[in-house]
């Protein structure tokens, strides 16, 4: 039996609840053996983006000798923290470091959830239901770091009754950026201000995208904005039947 670790994040545990249990459901029906780290805290993405380097180390250390004692691959539903474990760990231990083997192990056994389901397991349909007008926002840690333009959308292609439609500025950023919402609060509501017409003007129903954080500041703006577009993390779609 195929077998997968799960790492929550800190707003998956905080947030969204629920969309981790959309994530283990769809993962199980897919005949995938779920396992769950109980040592499992941050990634330390917060701290390393804000410069805390040392800092940053002990949580990812933490991290790592939570899920080095399995060695199947380990799923998130967040592209920001993914990309964190894959591209910057090993710049925190680097080659002379003790460490250094198991981060770079870790890392190339670290994918995102549409990653995981498109490229590792070659599942394009889930089996979704979803009768209603869809667009899609291509967050910037999962489209620009780990390259990730297509899997989102292959599985969106294959929801029975969704029609989409496209963003004019699908690839533009919401003004989350994890600190930046806070350091630069002006310039991040102008942002999102941008992205919430983006989607208003599209004619859809419902906007998806594959990362926690700006699915906060995406429905929030949403809502600021009196409008009935409802703001889902694609694996709450995908969970639909």
């Amino acid at each position: 039996m195929t077998k997968a670790q799960l790492f929550i994040t800190c707003l998956g545990d905080q947030f969204y609840t629920s969309t981790l249990k959309s994530m283990t459901r769809i993962l199980e029906d897919l005949g995938v053996e779920l396992m769950f780290p109980p040592e499992q805290t941050c990634c330390g993405q917060p701290l390393f983006n804000n410069g805390f380097e040392d800092k940053t180390k002990g949580v990812a250390l933490n991290f790592l000798k939570a899920f080095s004692k399995s060695d199947a691959p380990i799923v998130a539903p967040s592209g920001s923290c993914v990309s964190m474990i894959k591209h910057h760990y090993a710049e925190l231990f680097p080659e002379g470091i003790s460490e250094h083997d198991l981060a770079i192990d870790i890392a190339s056994r670290t994918f995102e959830f549409t990653e995981y389901l498109v490229n590792v397991l070659k599942v394009t349909d889930v089996g979704a239901v979803y009768p209603h007008k869809v667009t899609y926002h291509a967050t910037c840690h999962y489209l620009r770091e780990m390259g990730l333009k297509t899997e989102a959308k292959t599985l969106l292609n294959s929801v029975k009754g969704l029609e989409f439609v496209s963003l004019k500025e699908e690839e533009t950023c919401c003004g989350f950026g994890g600190a930046f919402i806070v350091t630069f609060p002006e310039v991040s509501r102008s942002m999102m201000e941008n992205k919430v017409n983006d989607i208003l003007a599209c004619g859809a129903d419902t906007v998806v995208m594959c990362e926690p954080g700006c699915l906060m500041n995406v429905a929030g703006g949403l809502h600021k904005a009196g409008s009935k577009v409802r703001a889902m993390h694609i694996i709450d779609l995908l969970a639909s039947k």
